[in-house]
């Protein structure tokens, strides 16, 4: 990861620096804000660590100039300004992350690892497979022994959730959240039903069944032949 340091405190821009670098990262750093801004606005870098208070420019001016040029790379904003109103300032100002100085190292290590990842997601799954399962999510279509299985879009979103998921217990609330998207419980029976059918089409008339119960906690889709 390439990070950019814009901290006008040297022995603080130093130290941070060749932590970054101790930590496998490439860290450059800028002492103030127009040299921050000529760097952080002409280089390639994944994350941008930018202290608020800097001579020359400021660095919520640097962040909200980039964000107004259609940059969009992650930044943290560092500030001894700690309080509630003083970080909602910093992220609407175009800031990703917000750390108060005194900071220790390891977290603010944590957040700038977070927001690269954020930035740059983990490619996804294209094909899923449990068993003799399998759900294309480009096509959308599901086949088991190689049988097309017709799915309602619920149910295909069900299921992938499912497979997405495989051997892990997934419980009403994370299917609520992910398949349905609700954020409450709308006390009714519609994950019970939808999983009674998509069952009766992807279990029926197959010697394994795939989609097991786990009472008291929720649903898991696993190889029952394993």
């Amino acid at each position: 990861m390439r990070i950019l340091v814009i901290e006008d405190d040297r022995e603080a821009a130093v130290y941070l620096g060749k932590a970054l670098n101790e930590a496998g990262h490439v860290a450059d750093h800028a002492l103030d804000g127009d040299t921050g801004w000529q760097m952080a606005a002409t280089g390639s870098y994944d994350v941008l660590v930018v202290d608020r208070m800097l001579p020359k420019r400021d660095g919520l001016s640097i962040v909200s100039e980039l964000r107004r040029s259609g940059d969009r790379t992650p930044v943290l904003i560092l500030s001894a300004l700690g309080q509630v109103d003083d970080r909602v300032t910093g992220l609407r100002a175009g800031g990703d992350d917000y750390l108060a100085k005194p900071y220790a190292f390891s977290e603010l290590l944590a957040r700038v690892e977070a927001l690269n990842r954020r930035q740059k997601p983990e490619h996804a799954e294209v094909l899923y497979k449990v068993g003799d399962l399998e759900l294309d999510r480009l096509s959308h279509t599901v086949r088991r022994s190689g049988q097309e299985i017709t799915l309602q879009p619920r149910e295909f979103r069900l299921l992938e959730y499912l497979m997405k998921n495989a051997g892990q217990v997934v419980t009403r609330t994370m299917l609520l959240e992910n398949v349905w998207e609700y954020h409450f419980d709308p006390q009714t029976n519609v994950i019970d039903v939808h999983m009674s059918r998509l069952r009766g089409k992807i279990d029926k008339g197959f010697e394994t069944p795939l989609i097991q119960t786990v009472r008291g906690a929720g649903y898991v889709i696993r190889d029952g032949a394993r």
